[in-house]
């Protein structure tokens, strides 16, 4: 007998090969230009561009965002060149949705990575929905022991659960369960929506719940609407017309834009650590990311068909982004994040 939840990992990696226009590719950060210095005064040798996140210390500010997982071997070989790369390149890697573990408990293997990586940052993740749906602290604490994980992403996905066939969408008292669920783990939780934005409302939920890391994962890169229309065996109930414009494909650019998310997560960033996905497809948007207040930028669909390939195709694309993000840092005249993070002054122009 196939399991749901487990096939649904493998039909989402499908569509995003078979339709490129699930990664919106809306260059949101385009429309932001800085500063220039044609005398940095700096030699680009001597840029220090590492960060410390969850008491580890990375190279650079690159989160591998969460992907999949499961029990296949496409999924097993994913992973593990991911976090082979991770450990090469010490940056951070968060997984995929890891309920499937409780369902196909051979998806395990899928999220046994630590002996791939076993000093840089790991994230373990859940969905906040299925705290309503049985999920208690137990299983985050299995799901976390499985990986060795470093923090437990808890993601947010109304939208992907409204217009997925399956959905579960009683999102109601979510935040109380995730404070009762703050106050029984021993490691941090990182609230992470997965490609529509969290709002200023959201993060101050979170935080009046006790949580102090955020993932804004705002819209203009992979559509999780889109993938989901792909699977619906409804479209014709969507609209009586045109197969195209159903729901998910109706709502694939809803959400706030990550660069519109990170400004207006500004009066927080006092209580609250924030991370930047969503979109973010070179150094330069890292470099404005960071500016805009995000401590680690997170890269996905990028990274996805180099980890098809091997470990050594996805160090390629996070060396490119690294040489990217010094470059960006060294035009700038900025020796190190500290003179980059939240340096409004370089930003001269937006769009």
């Amino acid at each position: 007998m196939t399991d749901q939840t487990n096939d649904r990992k493998i039909e989402h990696i499908q569509v995003i090969r078979d339709d490129p226009a699930t990664d919106r590719s809306k260059a949101y950060f385009d429309r932001i230009h800085l500063m220039h210095r044609a005398l940095p005064e700096l030699d680009l040798s001597r840029i220090d561009p590492s960060v410390e996140f969850l008491g580890k210390k990375l190279r650079f500010p690159l989160l591998i965002s969460s992907m999949t997982g499961g029990d296949h071997d496409l999924v097993r070989t994913i992973n593990q060149n991911l976090a082979t790369a991770a450990e090469r390149c010490q940056v951070a890697m968060g997984v995929g949705s890891q309920r499937v573990m409780f369902t196909q408990p051979a998806a395990r293997a899928s999220f046994d990575l630590r002996g791939f990586a076993p000093t840089t940052v790991l994230i373990a993740n859940v969905g906040a929905v299925q705290l309503n749906y049985g999920f208690d602290a137990q299983r985050c604490r299995d799901v976390m022991d499985v990986l060795g994980a470093d923090a437990l992403f808890l993601h947010l996905n109304p939208l992907q659960e409204a217009v997925q066939p399956e959905g579960d969408t009683n999102f109601s008292g979510i935040a109380d369960a995730i404070g009762r669920l703050r106050q029984a783990l021993d490691k941090p939780i990182i609230l992470k929506e997965v490609g529509s934005g969290l709002s200023p409302a959201d993060i101050q939920l979170g935080l009046d719940q006790g949580i102090r890391y955020f993932d804004i994962a705002g819209s203009g890169g992979t559509s999780w609407s889109r993938i989901e229309h792909h699977r619906r065996s409804d479209k014709s109930a969507d609209t009586s017309t045109d197969q195209s414009t159903g729901l998910g494909v109706r709502f694939q650019d809803w959400g706030l834009p990550t660069p519109l998310a990170l400004k207006l997560a500004e009066p927080f960033l006092d209580r609250a650590t924030l991370l930047a996905s969503g979109g973010i497809r070179d150094g330069i948007d890292m470099a404005k990311s960071v500016i805009l207040g995000a401590t680690l930028c997170g890269v996905a669909a990028p990274l996805l068909q180099p980890a098809m390939e091997s470990a050594d195709a996805v160090v390629a694309v996070i060396e490119r982004l690294h040489r990217e993000f010094i470059t960006a840092m060294f035009l700038l005249g900025t020796p190190d994040l500290a003179t980059l993070y939240r340096n409004k002054a370089l930003i001269v122009e937006e769009r």
